[in-house]
This record gives C-alpha cells, structure tokens and sequence, in this order.
C-alpha cells in the first residue's frame, strides 16, 4: 500500500511562498532556501515548495497548475476563514458557494495555485 505523505507545489519563488503558508497555516517552514522549501501540513503530510525553474528532471514545471485542499469542521468557520483572507489581501477566486460536495470557497497562493477550502460539517443553513 502507498502512503501519501507529501504535496510538491512548482512555484516561481520558494521563500515567499513558504512565508505565505507558513502565515497562512500557523506552521513552521522546517526547510528554507532559494530553491526549495518545505512546512508541514499536518503531522504526517509535508508540503515541499520547489523553484519552478529548477524542478527535476527537466525543469518544466509551471508554477501556478495545481489545487490543494484543505477542511474545516463547520461551514461557519468556512465563512469566518474566508472574511479573514480577504481581509488580509490573499487573492480569492470562488466565494463561499455550495456545491454537491459542501460548502466551498477557493483561493489563491502567489503562484496561483488554488487553495479550495471546504466545510465538512453539516451543521448550519448558512
């Protein structure tokens, strides 16, 4: 059996983004240079920030070409987590809209990349 345990996001610069998660996800970055970064998402997934320029074999990855996911419990904090990104300027894509899997909203990292928040709970109307 294969056990996930890292996401590797292509990006343009490797320290702004690992500022931008690490403030965005109240977590550490455990490994920082200009070519790479890495913080983890939980207590058994890593997110690795890899110079898109750099990125083996060949260096043709494309920052910006991916989604990642994340959860929160209720569709209250959901709102609550959109209304404080906005507030501190990070780029939102999708406002908060129900879809046939949840509550969801969708935004962006500096590269791009899509940051798709959904609530998990089913506990309010709203």
């Amino acid at each position: 059996m294969l056990n996930f345990d890292f996401v590797l996001l292509h990006v343009a610069d490797p320290l702004a983004s690992a500022d931008f998660y690490s403030g965005l996800l109240d977590r550490p970055v455990l490994e920082s240079s200009p070519g790479f970064a890495m913080l983890p998402l939980n207590d058994t997934i890593m997110l690795g920030l890899w110079l898109a320029d750099a990125a083996a074999p060949d260096g043709t990855g494309k920052p910006g070409a991916s989604e990642v996911s994340f959860d929160v419990t209720d569709k209250a904090k959901l709102n609550d987590l959109h209304d404080d990104w906005r507030a501190k300027g990070i780029s939102v894509l999708v406002d908060p809209m129900e879809l046939p899997f949840g509550r969801t909203f969708v935004a962006a990292d500096p590269d791009g990349h899509r940051i798709r928040i959904v609530a998990t709970g089913k506990d309010l109307p709203n």
